[in-house]
């Protein structure tokens, strides 16, 4: 994660593409969310599958998720894309960034419908057996998180199209990772332990009793937050073009060191 912040120092421009992602994540997702409050659909129709109230839920839920992923995916790219070019010797501005991205398009949009029906399908998991269900999807989602992390570098940096780029992440990931991934990739935790002073910060405002206290310090803690959830979403996608960049070819990306790779990708 040092590593990876090292490259985005260079870059700092990089966060424009998580914060523009993100915008554009809550406004479809308002626009979804409208519809469904004054309507009450919240939940999925009840009664046996397939009806037509169903079928109607379910794919107002498919259209959601692939628009969502496909904004999270087109912006991740222009992320990979300049982390690329600079951990490749280059200077790269926001415009190859979102060059190259646009010039993805049509695999970018592959990805999003097999992300959007694999979301799907775990949705539907979960709504048929709430306690089972949810272990299940869970377990399934942790592990195409893990197969498919390699997928959105090979789509940028190659061109592959979806299916070859999630079969090629899959053996990536087997070769270089194996059975170590869950204790190599600490992004989660270390973000976490970040956020604890953001929180700590609401606390202390809430607990205070004084109006504009309380307010002061809920605004800094949302802030600190934003700007960390910014940063950790960049710094992902620089790891991704690092580990894709070292897995592909043996070579070590500038910025990093084989001790630093090494260990984050431990051989079986």
């Amino acid at each position: 994660m040092g590593a990876c912040w090292q490259v985005l120092k260079q870059d700092k421009s990089l966060l424009l593409f998580p914060l523009i992602s993100g915008i554009c994540c809550l406004m479809l997702l308002a626009s979804f969310a409208l519809p469904l409050f004054l309507t009450n659909h919240w939940q999925p129709p009840h009664g046996s599958a397939g009806t037509p109230s169903q079928i109607a839920y379910y794919g107002v839920l498919f259209l959601f998720y692939l628009c969502n992923y496909f904004i999270i995916i087109f912006f991740n790219a222009g992320i990979v894309a300049c982390a690329t070019i600079r951990m490749t010797g280059g200077n790269p501005t926001l415009g190859d960034g979102f060059r190259a991205a646009a010039s993805r398009l049509p695999v970018i949009a592959g990805w999003a419908i097999i992300s959007a029906t694999v979301g799907l399908i775990l949705r539907l998991i979960e709504d048929r057996s709430k306690w089972i269900g949810q272990i299940v999807a869970a377990l399934f989602g942790a592990a195409w998180t893990v197969v498919s992390f390699l997928v959105v570098p090979m789509l940028v940096i190659e061109n592959k199209n979806p299916l070859t780029a999630l079969k090629e992440s899959t053996l990536l990931v087997k070769k270089t990772w194996g059975e170590q991934v869950a204790g190599n990739f600490g992004f989660g935790l270390l973000t976490f332990l970040l956020a604890l002073p953001g929180i700590g910060i609401a606390l202390l405002g809430v607990f205070s009793g004084i109006p504009t206290v309380m307010i002061l310090c809920i605004v800094t803690a949302v802030v600190y937050l934003i700007v960390l959830s910014l940063v950790q979403s960049a710094l992902r996608s620089i790891f991704q073009a690092a580990v894709f960049l070292y897995a592909r070819d043996g070579q070590i990306p500038a910025g990093f060191d084989a001790e630093v790779l090494g260990n984050a990708m431990v051989r079986r």
